[in-house]
């Protein structure tokens, strides 16, 4: 897959990306892993977000769509939830405020019924190539968005969750292997992977999971809006499979973790990297 140099401005949206990304729409086939399970997705409304909920409601899961509120790209990946012949509630709003993300998880209850699923997947990074570079403000947005809406949304799921519940964080192989001009995004995506360690232990008496998923380079808005068009061209080659990613190639993973097939697996950190290790 070749991608030119382009840029959108922040959050981006799909129809501009070249070429376009692969959420699984045409490819995914669902075999009832997840039937009558409800499930928040953060950042549904395009990227990794999308190709989940796409591939949870085949699988027979309910979703809430949880996204930007000026962000269109939402009813897309509700049209595609209601084709699989599932329930699609679409939340917009800002997760870096708690209320919101409080808001959020009630507003999943009050419209599935309930909610066994978590994946907090929304995510905000900004390049920067120095630290001075970096607004305070900017800092404080991308820690609010990407760690502290984890932990409110949390806080907020689990006492509506049941055993068999499962909570997944979106966390990243930058934590691991962090590029200087994304500290802020790298520091996060970190703090999420060592959070879900905790709560896979805190809340494994209640019968509740807790796993992080550690994406490598994946072709979504988020990269031509955050980062130089220069470094967007042929984004993603320096993986060892020699192409970024396509979001519809983590949705299994997602499915696997949310399933009861799952039940012993907790604390985990799954790589989709392209053939990079994780610690």
């Amino acid at each position: 897959m070749e991608i030119p140099e382009q840029q959108q401005q922040w959050p981006g949206a799909t129809g501009a990306l070249d070429p376009a990304p692969d959420h699984g729409e045409k490819s995914y086939r669902g075999s009832g892993r997840l039937a009558g399970k409800r499930a928040l997705v953060t950042g549904a409304d395009s990227g990794i977000g999308r190709a989940v909920a796409i591939a949870y409601a085949r699988e027979g899961a309910d979703v809430a769509i949880s996204y930007l509120s000026e962000h269109a790209d939402a009813e897309e990946t509700a049209r595609w939830v209601r084709e699989a012949g599932r329930t699609a509630v679409l939340i917009p709003g800002d997760l870096s405020e708690p209320a919101h993300c409080r808001a959020a998880v009630q507003q999943t209850v009050d419209g599935l019924g309930g909610i066994d699923v978590l994946v907090s997947n929304a995510a905000f990074q900004m390049s920067r190539e120095s630290v001075s570079d970096i607004p305070d403000d900017e800092w404080d947005y991308t820690l609010a968005t990407n760690l502290s809406a984890m932990f409110h949304l949390v806080k907020a799921a689990v006492p509506h969750m049941g055993p068999g519940s499962s909570i997944i964080a979106s966390s990243s192989v930058n934590s691991d292997m962090p590029p200087p001009a994304l500290l802020a995004y790298n520091v996060t995506k970190a703090g999420m992977a060592n959070m879900i360690g905790s709560l896979a232990q805190m809340l494994a008496p209640r019968g509740i999971r807790a796993n992080s998923v550690a994406p490598g380079p994946i072709w979504t808005p988020l990269i031509p809006s955050t980062m130089p068009g220069e470094q967007v061209e042929d984004f993603g080659a320096g993986a060892p499979i020699g192409r970024a990613g396509q979001p519809a190639e983590l949705a299994p993973v997602y499915v696997m973790l949310a399933s009861d097939e799952a039940s012993y697996v907790s604390g985990s950190r799954v790589a989709v990297t392209g053939g990079q290790p994780i610690l």
